[in-house]
């Protein structure tokens, strides 16, 4: 393939894993790609802790080549306290925009043996759809266990792997 564009294609990838709070912490409520659930469950995280925005925006500066999540918003910064992850998602799709990059597709998976997610999954989805601007079926999730193999199959955490596609901005 020989198209003018192709090499503007940018893939990236982003992980994140949160520690889950020893008990429910009603402040701070489990909150997966911008949405609360009601799930008595509380991550342990400077910010808002929603893995699945924060792997996300490491996917985009990823792809961006504008470092991580870690160097725009360091958990040192008291200022960055319970910050939401939706503005920490701005930020990396404004400095890919910056570049000339849109999304094209994005593709999100949850390693956790607790909360199933399945009867959340469309509502995750469709957040995720308007966080980024993408219609609904260009937005993937998948929630898998590690079949209760190591810490987040002894249900100490969830992990999460996101990959995002971008392109030139039309």
């Amino acid at each position: 393939m020989n198209h003018p564009e192709l090499h503007r294609l940018r893939i990236g990838h982003g992980f994140d894993v949160h520690r889950f709070a020893a008990e429910f912490d009603p402040a701070k409520p489990l909150i997966l790609a911008g949405v609360e659930l009601p799930i008595r469950r509380s991550l342990l995280a400077h910010s808002d802790g929603d893995l699945l925005l924060h792997a996300l925006a490491d996917a985009v500066l990823g792809a961006a080549g504008a470092g991580d999540i870690g160097q725009l918003f360091p958990d040192t910064d008291p200022g960055n306290a319970g910050i939401s992850s939706k503005l920490i998602l701005k930020a990396a799709l404004d400095k890919a925009a910056g570049q000339g990059l849109a999304p094209i597709n994005i593709d999100l998976t949850v390693i956790a043996q607790v909360p199933k997610l399945s009867p959340h999954a469309a509502a995750l989805r469709g957040s995720l759809a308007r966080l980024t601007g993408l219609p609904l079926e260009r937005v993937n999730l998948k929630a898998t266990t590690t079949e209760r193999m190591g810490y987040l199959g002894r249900e100490e955490g969830m992990a999460c792997h996101a990959v995002v596609l971008f392109g030139p901005d039309a």
